[in-house]
């Protein structure tokens, strides 16, 4: 592929990605799925930052060597969750269905937890974000 075919290609690609964001007062279709894919991308590559989050929000709420030590261990299942999840996310992006994980990126409310499917997981300090109605 010659570079003027890659670039028109990159062009056209660009184009038809961003006619979602001119339709921000509506929900469509297009703007779903570029946001499902745009999740996954996301939550497969920043993963690995469930780790620090984690350490960082159980050391504020119980104490360093807590956070260190079940922190650790959480951020690791947490990381390997957010990546399955993000995987699961750009393989059912065509599929419109609600959020498999909240927040749905991990920079979004860092100081509070992962929650899949909308439930809180037993075994695990709950820390309410400013969405939540603490149930």
């Amino acid at each position: 592929m010659n570079k003027k075919n890659l670039f028109s290609a990159c062009v056209l690609c660009s184009a038809l990605l961003s006619t979602g964001s001119a339709y921000a007062g509506e929900h469509s279709y297009l703007s779903g799925v570029g946001s499902k894919l745009g999740q996954g991308f996301a939550n497969i590559a920043t993963g690995v930052v469930e780790i620090p989050k984690n350490i960082a929000n159980i050391s504020h709420d119980q104490n360093v060597f807590v956070g260190v030590t079940w922190g650790l261990l959480r951020g690791v299942m947490q990381t390997v969750g957010r990546t399955t999840v993000g995987a699961a996310e750009l393989i059912t992006a065509p599929i419109p269905t609600k959020d498999f994980i909240t927040p749905p990126y991990v920079w979004d409310r860092f100081s509070e937890d992962t929650r899949y499917f909308g439930l809180h997981l037993p075994g695990f300090w709950t820390t309410y974000g400013p969405l939540d109605d603490g149930e």
